[in-house]
């Protein structure tokens, strides 16, 4: 895997990475040096093929399934990768649930599912990377919000929730972990050409206004060169930022 190695000696953990954005993070970190921990709830053929992809290109990877949304297993996975590579530098927030229902519609049960994998799951898995973060000299967290946690978009309470609260826990952690040397940032994708799953429509309720200016959706490598960048030693002056990337849809 070409590139400069801006993270060679780096280990890198990324939740949700075994597929769409998640999965070209994990390249996209590898290709720049970093060891990288590959993480799935359930896929693991998704996760160790990210894996071998990685590998083929000489790089060094892992995975573990784990449901970051529960506690034992968010903390689990943590100390799987120190385990694994000796170390935590970068932690990656990726992991999401894309479901669309009418508000009157949205069960507590299905709420709390949401909010557990995008919010409970950035909170867990940050929780439990925080001290092996403070022990490197560049730590970094770079989480993963949603367009429509800025704009709003109907059909999407819980997901809007549960991201925009992921905007307010990036800021609140980067004015905590700023004395321990460890930046962090939250990443907004737009409309972004991946893969859906069964539980999202094939056309969401997006805004009109998400169209982007550029004329098209972005590819995963797109977001995941920002995420390396924001974890890398170019990005060490930003921290508490909410970056984002959409084609010029949504001009904060």
């Amino acid at each position: 895997m070409s590139s400069d190695k801006e993270l060679a000696g780096r280990v890198a953990l990324v939740t949700g990475s075994g597929r769409n954005i998640g999965r070209a993070i994990a390249l996209a970190l590898a290709r720049a040096g970093a060891a990288v921990m590959v993480n799935a709830v359930h896929s693991a053929a998704d996760a160790k093929a990210v894996v071998d992809e990685i590998q083929a290109g000489g790089g060094q990877a892992a995975f573990k399934l784990a449901d970051v949304s529960k506690p034992d297993e968010a903390a689990g996975l943590v100390r799987a990768t120190i385990d694994t590579f000796g170390r935590l530098d970068i932690l990656v927030n990726n992991a999401a649930l894309r479901r669309e229902a009418a508000f009157s519609k949205i069960t507590f049960e299905e709420w709390r599912a949401v909010l557990g994998v995008i919010l409970d799951a950035t909170f867990l898995s940050s929780q439990a990377s925080v001290s092996h973060l403070a022990q490197s000299d560049a730590g970094a967290i770079v989480n993963i919000g949603g367009l429509s946690a800025h704009t709003g978009a109907s059909g999407r309470a819980h997901v809007i929730a549960a991201k925009a609260g992921v905007v307010g826990l990036t800021r609140a952690l980067a004015h905590e972990l700023a004395p321990e040397g460890v930046t962090v940032n939250c990443v907004v994708p737009g409309m972004i050409d991946t893969v859906r799953g069964e539980s999202a429509s094939s056309a969401p309720h997006i805004p009109a206004a998400h169209t982007s200016l550029v004329g098209r959706k972005g590819m995963p490598q797109e977001i995941a060169d920002l995420v390396v960048f924001l974890a890398g030693p170019k990005g060490r002056y930003l921290t508490g930022q909410t970056i984002h990337a959409n084609g010029g849809a949504y001009l904060p």
